[in-house]
């Protein structure tokens, strides 16, 4: 374990022995937070050292919806490689998918489709990333791979 990684895990009250567990808030896993936070050399070194990919948040939310929420392309495609759930359905159904549609991130829409994103899945309340799609670019993207 790196002095980088091991001052992350004390940063965020994490364990150092239990690398797929949440923490004390129970909301985060360390890969969770790594993603939310944007840190890919922390996210690179929790998959190296096997953390849980499919460790799901109170929400049902995987790290991908976290890595989406930051932004990070380079994280997202990391997770990807490393066979993360990319159409991993949340508490309300919605996936990574639906959550950069909805939130006009069309970089990222672009992105999870180019990886195999399934566009035509519905949340529990029947709609798709399509319907949810809140600009134009999101909403041609998804058009075009409807």
């Amino acid at each position: 374990m790196t002095p980088d990684l091991a001052a992350f895990l004390d940063q965020h009250a994490f364990p150092h022995d239990q690398l797929s567990a949440t923490g004390p808030d129970g909301r985060f896993t360390p890969l969770m937070r790594a993603c939310k936070e944007g840190r890919l050399d922390i996210v690179e070194e929790l998959l190296t050292l096997g953390a849980d990919l499919a460790v799901l948040n109170a929400d049902g939310c995987n790290a991908l919806w976290l890595a989406c929420y930051s932004g990070s392309q380079a994280i997202i495609q990391r997770l990807i490689d490393a066979g993360i759930a990319i159409d991993n359905q949340n508490g309300n159904g919605a996936t990574a998918l639906m959550y950069v549609a909805s939130n006009s991130k069309p970089d990222l829409v672009q992105l999870l489709l180019n990886n195999g994103a399934n566009p035509a899945l519905k949340n529990f309340d029947d709609f798709s990333a399509l319907d949810l799609a809140a600009s134009m670019a999101c909403l041609k993207l998804l058009k075009k791979a409807a």
